[in-house]
């Protein structure tokens, strides 16, 4: 068979059929890799060949085991292991669509071999997750990126759901934007509303329309209580849900059963005493509007003692609940 690409290039193939073919379970005979070179790519070389690329790429650093089975690539970029962690979190990000999950997925099989794929059968359900239907994802976060790298403030649509299960323009937001958060599976813009002048946050996947504005960002030290700059812990232990006021000290009562939640949740940067009762009080610092809705969500196991604001705002909607839940 005539060569169609020069014979210089057999380093490089080898490579990459051993990245395609090979792994401990599948070493792949040098015949083999002779053939593949042919049928694949056109180069006719010597079976001894074979043995010499691999050597060099040995000495270039692959880890390539060779046995009487024949060779194999011992090390690659990412393990299977780390690729299905990787996938299932594609998977169960909600902030991205089905289309641009598979696609992503896809790019995250090819750096297996071709065995990898057969074991990732949630690539072909993709479509039953429950995600966004809003395809400019990626486009924002490459605007919002570059608003933060020139220090630029950006101006968008922010939508919510209608009855008709469609996104619909709720209003147009002019922000300083500071950072994309991760957060509850959710991803979040973290900027300050130049016209209501606080932190907001706001989900990624409800954002349109963005475009960059020719105004510099508000400094985010100069906002009330990012003095000194972000702090990355309060999102992950102290605020359940994304709400801009300032988080607070909060204490609630919680049966022993819960305690994996409540640490689930908030971390163990909290306080929890036993009580007589066998029952434990917990302190921690959090966002009270975010609390409000978490201690409903668990109210059949917590009881919140302080604030007392927050107290009330629970009781009255446990008034209004029970006002619906009495009809019959």
């Amino acid at each position: 068979m005539e060569s169609f690409e020069p014979k210089k290039l057999a380093l490089i193939r080898v490579l990459q059929i051993l990245e395609r073919h090979s792994d401990c379970e599948h070493p792949i005979k040098h015949d083999k890799i002779v053939d593949l070179l042919e049928s694949e790519y056109g180069l006719v070389i010597e079976r001894k060949a074979i043995g010499r690329n691999i050597s060099l790429l040995n000495e270039a650093g692959y880890e390539i085991e060779t046995t009487k089975k024949g060779s194999y690539l011992a090390e690659r970029m990412f393990e299977d292991s780390e690729l299905k962690l990787l996938i299932d979190g594609v998977l169960s990000s909600k902030h991205i669509t089905p289309k641009q999950s598979k696609e992503l997925i896809e790019k995250l099989c090819n750096q297996a071999n071709k065995y990898f794929k057969k074991h990732v059968k949630n690539i072909y359900s993709v479509q039953d997750w429950n995600k966004t239907e809003n395809v400019a994802v990626f486009y924002n976060i490459e605007i919002i990126d570059e608003a933060i790298e020139t220090d630029k403030q950006i101006k968008f649509d922010y939508n919510k759901y209608g009855v008709d299960k469609k996104m619909h323009r709720s209003a147009i937001h002019t922000v300083s934007p500071y950072q994309m958060i991760l957060h509850n599976q959710r991803y979040y813009l973290m900027g300050y509303n130049e016209k209501w002048e606080h932190i907001q946050y706001y989900r990624m996947d409800r954002i349109t329309d963005i475009e960059l504005i020719d105004k510099s960002r508000t400094p985010l030290k100069s906002i009330k209580g990012f003095e000194s700059g972000i702090d990355y812990k309060r999102f992950s232990s102290s605020m359940p849900y994304m709400f801009y006021d300032e988080p607070q000290a909060v204490e609630f009562i919680a049966d022993g059963w819960a305690i994996d939640q409540i640490i689930d949740w908030f971390g163990k940067d909290i306080k929890i005493e036993e009580r007589e009762d066998g029952r434990f009080l917990i302190k921690v610092k959090a966002s009270i509007n975010a609390m409000e809705y978490w201690s409903m969500q668990y109210m059949n196991a917590v009881e919140v003692l302080s604030p007392l604001e927050l107290r009330e705002r629970i009781k009255k909607n446990v008034q209004v609940a029970n006002e619906k839940y009495k009809k019959t």
